[in-house]
């Protein structure tokens, strides 16, 4: 299906990008041409120097950008509670999709959506890094700062990501999205070494507070589709937001995990309860002022941030991965930045007797048994 002048029909969510900006240094790469190719209406800037006042509308305007630092990021966890470890590759920042309790609202000063336009300088970073020491094992990620396939239709990024990692047998790379694009399943070479991820939460919070996103039964039968090709998977409950109803609710998502999904199809299952620099609230107030969850009862945590009560968290991850171990998924399941006290409160253990999350996960990533057990 194609759109005006011949070009293909881009998803909703990014048929409203009315504006490029375009360093002139990848003005003529691959990436940017493709863009262009399938953008036709937008205004395009070619700049010069560096982009010194923020459009308006900065979630219309998707910028180009030659990236100078370094692609491959540690991730941005603190030393107070249990970070999975995992690498970041910056593939670029911001997101067309409007989710009301997104944290990149507040990391972010502009909502632009920026691609670094250079991949073949990560290419080469990632080579470097990768190829010195063959036996080192690398967990990597791309859905941090952006979604890891949201801009996928226009820039054809992780198709190129996922065949050049193709080489490294010691990288597993997750994909983690909202929305559903298996375009660079084609590009694999090792389904065994690729992770598609899906965010999970409730129904109600999916349609109300995720703008723009797919629905939990297109990303579960995305999930599915991958799980027969050969790849395991993973889910990502973070957030997970207490509301009126939330018990019946977040049980109607993990019912519906288990009628698309096998136990041995999952490689792990993250858990974490919603939690933001104080500034966000003013944001969602501003930006959604329909949204009720950000009226609960938080407190400031050890590393800054609003955290829900932790009785009222602790009884939320409780019951979720209760519901979740009653369909197998026992040995996958996991919690995103909390404390050890937390852990043994929900799971019955800490990340100690695991012999270190980040090991851990790791080893689940590599289809491996970690160290300790779940069970």
């Amino acid at each position: 299906m194609t759109g005006g002048h011949g070009a293909p029909l881009l998803p909703e969510h990014l048929q409203g990008i009315s504006r490029v900006l375009v360093d002139a240094s990848v003005q003529d790469s691959p990436l940017a041409e493709r863009v262009r190719g399938l953008l036709p209406e937008p205004d395009w800037t070619v700049l010069t120097g560096e982009l010194c006042e923020l459009p308006d509308h900065g979630d219309r305007v998707l910028y180009l950008k030659e990236h100078k630092g370094r692609f491959l990021k540690p991730c941005p966890g603190t030393s107070q509670y249990r970070c999975c470890g995992y690498r970041i590759i910056h593939i670029g920042e911001n997101c067309p999709l409007s989710c009301t309790y997104c944290i990149l609202q507040a990391y972010f000063q502009d909502r632009v959506l920026k691609v670094w336009a250079n991949p073949e300088d990560l290419f080469a970073e990632l080579e470097s890094t990768f190829g010195k020491d063959p036996g080192r094992r690398f967990r990597v990620g791309t859905g941090e700062f952006t979604d890891s396939l949201v801009l996928e239709p226009l820039t054809g990024l992780t198709r190129e990501l996922v065949g050049h990692l193709g080489r490294f047998d010691n990288v597993c790379l997750e994909l983690k999205s909202k929305v559903v694009d298996l375009s660079w399943m084609g590009s694999v070479r090792r389904a065994d070494r690729v992770l598609p991820a899906w965010s999970m939460n409730a129904p109600c919070i999916q349609r109300d507070e995720e703008c723009g996103s797919a629905s939990l039964e297109e990303r579960l039968r995305a999930a599915r589709e991958c799980a027969r090709a050969g790849f395991r998977v993973c889910l990502h409950f973070d957030p997970v937001i207490h509301f009126p109803g939330w018990q019946r609710e977040y049980g109607r998502t993990v019912e519906m995990i288990g009628d698309h999904l096998r136990p041995e199809e999952v490689a792990y299952v993250s858990l974490g309860s919603f939690r933001c620099m104080p500034g966000l609230k003013r944001i969602i107030q501003e930006r959604h002022p329909g949204s009720r969850f950000i009226y609960n009862e938080y407190v400031v945590g050890l590393d800054g941030k609003m955290r829900l009560l932790r009785p009222l968290r602790v009884e939320q991850l409780r019951f979720l991965a209760g519901r979740l171990e009653a369909i197998g998924l026992r040995e996958q399941l996991y919690l995103c930045m909390e404390s050890d006290l937390v852990w043994k409160e929900v799971l019955g253990r800490t990340v100690r007797e695991l012999g270190g999350l980040g090991r851990y996960l790791e080893a689940r990533a590599f289809g491996a048994k970690g160290r300790g057990t779940m069970g």
